[in-house]
């Protein structure tokens, strides 16, 4: 087992090796940007247009989406999708598990910068453990007085060969909101759901488990999550994809986000003194 600092892409990073498998987790955002079970292809998309650098997000890996989920509630200056990705984390711990995975723990303590944009006290971990399967788990504390209204994603890109031939198994029958459609709430048909357009929707009864088939890759991804109401499913399609700088006009087809979720009808209240826990973890089958 290692645990080794780099600079990736110009920012600081760790590599966590062992004998099931490898990841690269930035400092900048808590950004996992890389996953690979041993003898596997990676299981995270990395945009080739992503901006490494202070103070911008990183498109791809898996991005924290938090204290807001989305555009911030009253003040649309401020980024989407809250703070966590966008700041230095501090690495506060190593450990190798008995089964052979490697967990590192990142904290962050909201800073004045943050409660002029959010004003509340909180602090944020992050545990990343990585084997033959990736588990992250998001716990964040109300450390103030009052409590307050999360809303919050593990914005999961996944590396397929071609969305357009998956299927997902585990939302058939679940009602969501469907964002391109100017949010209205529909119902998912039973049975697998495939992905034949611009998608951007959030699942708000959907089951802990949604699973990927990936012929191209002749494999399948399963992605199972706790302390999560919701889970969101989105891909830009060809005509969005060309007006994101920051993504690839052709990267589209090969990228799928999967999200383990809290938003829309599922915000959760933290009272003070409290922690609320978001974890998902990632296995694959195949090559």
């Amino acid at each position: 087992m290692t645990v080794t600092a780099i600079t990736d892409h110009g920012l600081p990073a760790l590599q966590l090796e062992n004998a099931l498998g490898e990841a690269v987790v930035h400092l900048l955002g808590a950004h996992v940007v890389h996953f690979q079970p041993r003898g596997q292809r990676p299981v995270l998309w990395l945009s080739a247009f992503s901006r490494f650098a202070e103070g911008s997000a990183i498109r791809g890996g898996i991005p924290l989406c938090a204290p807001w989920f989305g555009p911030h509630a009253t003040d649309p200056a401020q980024p989407a999708h809250g703070l966590l990705r966008q700041r230095r984390w501090t690495q506060i711990g190593t450990s190798e598990l008995a089964d052979g995975r490697t967990t590192v723990v990142l904290s962050l303590i909201a800073d004045p910068q943050m409660h002029a944009a959010w004003p509340y006290a909180f602090e944020a971990t992050l545990t990343v453990t990585v084997g033959a399967t990736l588990t992250l788990e998001l716990a964040i504390r109300n450390c103030g007085n009052a409590p307050f209204l999360l809303s919050e994603a593990l914005h999961t890109y996944l590396n397929l060969a071609d969305v357009r031939h998956v299927t997902l198994n585990g939302l058939g029958g679940a009602t969501y909101l469907d964002k391109v459609d100017g949010g209205v709430r529909k119902v998912q048909a039973s049975g697998p759901m495939m992905v034949t357009g611009q998608t951007d929707r959030v699942y708000l009864t959907a089951t802990d488990v949604v699973v990927i088939d990936d012929p191209g890759f002749a494999r399948r991804i399963t992605l199972t999550k706790s302390g999560s109401g919701a889970t969101v499913i989105w891909n830009p399609w060809s005509e969005k994809a060309k007006a994101m700088t920051d993504f690839g006009a052709d990267a589209w087809p090969n990228m799928l986000c999967v999200e383990a979720a809290n938003a829309a009808d599922s915000t959760v209240v933290v009272p003070p003194a409290f922690t609320h826990h978001l974890s998902q973890t990632i296995a694959v089958a195949g090559n």
